[in-house]
């Protein structure tokens, strides 16, 4: 049973617990030999915005490997897609696109609509997905996360925690080698609209190679990055920072600071012992990262370009345009998902109604 509180007291907790000052729960990882080089309240709750979609990603690959689907295979935009709130690429419903599309774009403009039809299209309804998701998190011993959508859009049900983000990007590079171009390109070129990645290390941090970003109010600026350098590859898992240029330059820093680290007397990610607080209720960021304060604080943080301002010597600015792949509607040649097809094919079909003509047209839809 939860006991009521007043807002304001809510409110004053919570800038209490985590200020932009703070540092937000983050975790260091080394992919090949599973050590935690760094971690700070791995455990804690957070709510994960767009990070959701790496667990997107993840069901699809294993759909992928069943059978059920392939690349090829239709996305269909439904209309309960296309109501989807942006970020979003604005399909019409009934456009159809490849899953191999549909991946590219949730990694890279991290769109909802898409990713809403996605779960549709493979499970049949976002519920049926979202069931989907919740499995593969208990089989991957994924302790702190619960999934209600595919996209990631805020619910006070859908929430996760650093370590458990660690886990899960380790699980796909590892289980999944042959997918992860996917989660390092530049940019999209959607016909003529240009949609770079919101992956500020990708091309300028040396190694950078993936994974996702993603931004609520009530989550704040969330990041999942990993580097390769020398054969060696390290998963930084960041989130509740208070700006896309505080995120990048964070991320860098533990990036960095993971190569140079010896994990010879580091902990396994599977043997990290629980620990810290907030365990049992995800902070919410929105106080502190949705203020007018905080909205005029990053608007001051650009250059006379609107580029954002990022102070950090392992971040270089990008010398070249990015390198884009285009995406559109069509192609989808592939098997639709018997999953779906089943899901859709228990919904009853309605019986004719008598034929009558109404006495005046009205302007209700």
């Amino acid at each position: 049973m939860r006991l009521w509180k007043p807002a304001w007291l809510v409110a004053v907790a919570i800038v209490c617990a985590v200020s932009p000052a703070e540092a937000g729960p983050s975790i260091v990882v080394d992919l090949k030999s599973g050590k935690v080089l760094s971690q700070e309240e791995a455990f804690r709750r957070w709510y994960p915005a767009s990070l959701s979609k790496l667990m997107t990603a993840y069901v699809a690959f294993r759909a992928l490997k069943a059978g059920e689907v392939t690349l090829k295979s239709p996305v269909t935009i439904s209309r309960n897609a296309a109501k989807e709130p942006p970020s979003k690429m604005g399909y019409k419903p009934g456009s159809v696109l490849t899953l191999d599309n549909a991946i590219k774009i949730i990694m890279v403009k991290s769109a909802n609509d898409v990713a809403t039809a996605i779960a549709e299209s493979i499970a049949g309804s976002e519920k049926a997905f979202a069931a989907r998701m919740n499995a593969e998190s208990r089989r991957l011993g994924m302790s702190g996360s619960h999934w209600v959508n595919a996209h990631g859009l805020h619910d006070d049900e859908q929430y996760t925690t650093a370590r458990d983000m660690a886990l899960l990007a380790m699980t796909i590079r590892g289980e999944f080698p042959e997918h992860v171009g996917y989660f390092g390109i530049e940019g999209l070129a959607a016909g003529k609209v240009k949609l770079p990645n919101h992956n500020t290390l990708i091309g300028r941090f040396d190694g950078a190679d993936g994974m996702k970003t993603g931004f609520t109010c009530p989550a704040g600026f969330n990041l999942v990055a990993s580097a390769t350098r020398k054969g060696r590859t390290i998963i930084a898992v960041l989130v509740g920072e208070p700006s896309v240029s505080q995120r990048a330059e964070k991320a860098a820093q533990l990036l960095e600071d993971g190569f140079q680290r010896n994990q010879s007397f580091a902990s396994s990610l599977a043997m990290l012992p629980v620990g810290g607080g907030m365990l049992a209720e995800a902070t919410n960021m929105r106080p502190v990262i949705c203020n007018e304060e905080a909205r005029k604080e990053r608007a001051e943080n650009r250059d006379e370009d609107g580029r954002m301002i990022i102070r950090s010597p392992h971040i270089r600015d990008l010398d070249r345009e990015p390198r884009l792949v285009t995406v559109g509607l069509g192609g989808a040649t592939g098997p639709k998902s018997p999953a779906a097809a089943v899901e859709y094919a228990n919904v009853p079909i309605p019986t004719p109604r008598p034929d009558y003509r109404p006495a005046k047209q009205t302007a209700v839809q």
